[in-house]
Formats: structure tokens, sequence, C-alpha cells
């Protein structure tokens, strides 16, 4: 893993927060952040805790499926640090995915192409709720907050190119001659910027892909599976709203449920981007910025933004640093995360 890019981009995110921090006012942010409800803010972190142990539930009844053995506390840690290392590194928050399958298959003794399906399946579970998250916010953004219309194509656009991202996956995860083929094709292009010989790797490729696809095909097939990791995905989108409505109470603000599933499904657009850690600065400023258009003071805003990120990106991202040298130093360079 390369540290010196990642210290780089941090202090980039960092200085642009400094910049936003200096052009609202530092003064009146404090001045909010001041009258936060202390109460409140332990309540958000513990709602936060319990989508970490949700998460975990539903990568551990996956693991279950396909009979990989695994304790409820390694698995946790494993999420934790897979979950730190997405914030951390500036690819579309997907690094950590193949890291906690490197970790699963290292604690269980099971192939990685078996634990990436877990992974992945684990992943996929998100998208159908994100999907209706999607459709509820942009309605509620055409409706109340009037949106110009080039802001508007612009999201329309973002949520396109998602949807046909993940689309794309998931057709390459389940239909094995496509897979193929778009393995045989990438490395053709790859033999056009290079004389090595790829052959090996090639070869490689196609078995992990085999492999991962009938993993993630058993899944689909096991129904019990489907309907409990449906209903924990949906259950934790409710609940990451919701520990935002918390954190806003802890201001006296009550801000509306589409407002903040609004403000979501934008963040989540901007953090696939890979751009800057954890989506640092970025992140932050569509935050504010939405929620100042809701009609909430551009220092209540911020300082609520603030604790959120805190509790959400911030608080995730030590917990996982505090764990990682428990799995070796090595580990994000042997799944080759750079």
């Amino acid at each position: 893993m390369d540290y010196k890019k990642l210290i780089v981009l941090l202090s980039l995110g960092i200085i642009i927060l400094i910049a936003m921090v200096l052009f609202i006012g530092p003064g009146k942010i404090i001045s909010a952040l001041k009258t936060a409800n202390l109460y409140y803010v332990m309540f958000a972190i513990i709602i936060q805790f319990i989508i970490l142990v949700l998460w975990n539930k539903r990568w551990s009844i996956i693991c279950d499926s396909l009979d990989i053995p695994h304790s409820q506390l390694s698995l946790f840690a494993m999420t934790i640090v897979g979950l730190a290392v997405n914030d951390l590194t500036p690819s579309g928050r997907s690094g950590g995915e193949p890291v906690r399958a490197y970790l699963l298959s290292k604690d269980s003794s099971i192939k990685f192409k078996e634990t990436f399906a877990t992974v992945m399946g684990d992943k996929l579970f998100d998208t159908l709720p994100f999907m209706v998250l999607a459709i509820f916010a942009i309605c509620y953004l055409m409706l109340y907050l009037h949106l110009s219309s080039t802001l508007f194509s612009l999201l329309m656009v973002s949520l396109i190119l998602f949807i046909v991202v993940l689309l794309f996956i998931i057709y390459i995860s389940i239909n094995e001659e496509f897979g193929l083929k778009t393995i045989q094709w990438t490395f053709r292009m790859a033999r056009r910027f290079t004389s090595k010989d790829l052959i090996t790797h090639e070869k490689k490729a196609v078995s992990s892909l085999i492999g991962f696809q009938n993993s993630l095909k058993y899944l689909m097939k096991d129904r019990k599976l489907l309907i409990q990791a449906t209903v924990i995905s949906f259950v934790v989108w409710f609940l990451e709203l919701f520990r935002v409505y918390v954190v806003f109470l802890a201001f006296g603000q009550t801000v509306s449920i589409g407002m903040i599933a609004s403000v979501f499904l934008v963040s989540s657009l901007i953090g696939i981007i890979p751009a800057l850690p954890g989506g640092l600065g970025s992140i932050d400023g569509v935050m504010i910025l939405l929620y100042s258009m809701a009609g909430i003071s551009a220092s209540i805003s911020t300082a609520a933004t603030f604790v959120e990120r805190m509790i959400s990106l911030w608080m995730v991202i030590i917990m996982g640093v505090i764990l990682l040298p428990f799995y070796g130093k090595d580990v994000l360079d042997k799944v080759g995360l750079d």
C-alpha cells in the first residue's frame, strides 16, 4: 500500500475541511458544538454499534450458508478492519472487500475465491435497499428542494452510472461465459502495454472466477439466507438514517427522514468516486450544503455533520487501525491495495 499517497490525500481532505470551517466561522461552529446534548450523541454511538453488529451478523449467516468456519468475535474484527480500509483507501469504497476475504481465508483455511464470494454476496445485499432509498430520495429532492435542472441531471447521471456498473458486476458474477470473455478481453488489452507472459495470471483469474461464481450461485439459491440478509440490510439502512436524525436532535433540530435520505444518497454516490479517503472534505461539504439548503443554519449543519462523521467514519477508522496490526502489517500489501 502506498502510505505516502494516503497521507497526502488525507492531508488534502483535512485542508478542505479547514477551509470550510474558516469560511463558515470557527467561533460559530464551536458555539454550536457546545449546545450538543451528549445523551443524544451517546445514543447515536450506540446505534452505530448496533449497525456494526448487524453488518457482522449478515456476513456470518452468509458464511454459515457456505459452511465456512468462523467465530463471531473474529468476524466482527474483520468487519471493522474492512470498513476502515474502505474509508482509508481512495478506491471507490471497495478496498476493504479483498481485505475481509483475505483475513477470513487466513482464519478459516478456506480458499480465497470462496471467502471472496461471501464478501461480494454481503455487498450485493445492500443493493435493493439502496435502490429503494435512491428512488425515494430523488422524488423528495424534486418535490421539496427544487434543484436546478443541471444539479438534478448530474444526480440522475451518477445514479444511472452506479446502477449500470453494479449490474455489470452482478452479471459477471453469475454468467460464466460473459465473465470469461471479460477476463480474456482484459488480458488482451494488458498485453498491448507489457511484454510479460500473462498466461499464468490469466489462468489463475479464470480459475478464481469460476470458483467465485459457483459459491455465489449457491448463495443465491438459499431462500432462507436471501430473506434474512435482505431484512437485515433494510434494517441497517433505516438505522443509518435514524442515527443522523438522532445527531440533529442533539442540536435541537428536527430534520425530516426524507431530507436525511436525500443527503445519504448524494453522499453515498460521492463516496463511490475514488478521490479522497472516506470522501473526506467532499462528502462533508455536500452534506453541509444540502442541510443548509433545507433551512438549517450553516453552523448547526457543520457541527452536526462533524459529529455524524466522527461517529460513522472516524470511530470506525480508529477501531480498524487499532485492530489491523493483529493481522500483520503486510495485510494491505498482500491484497494489492495501492
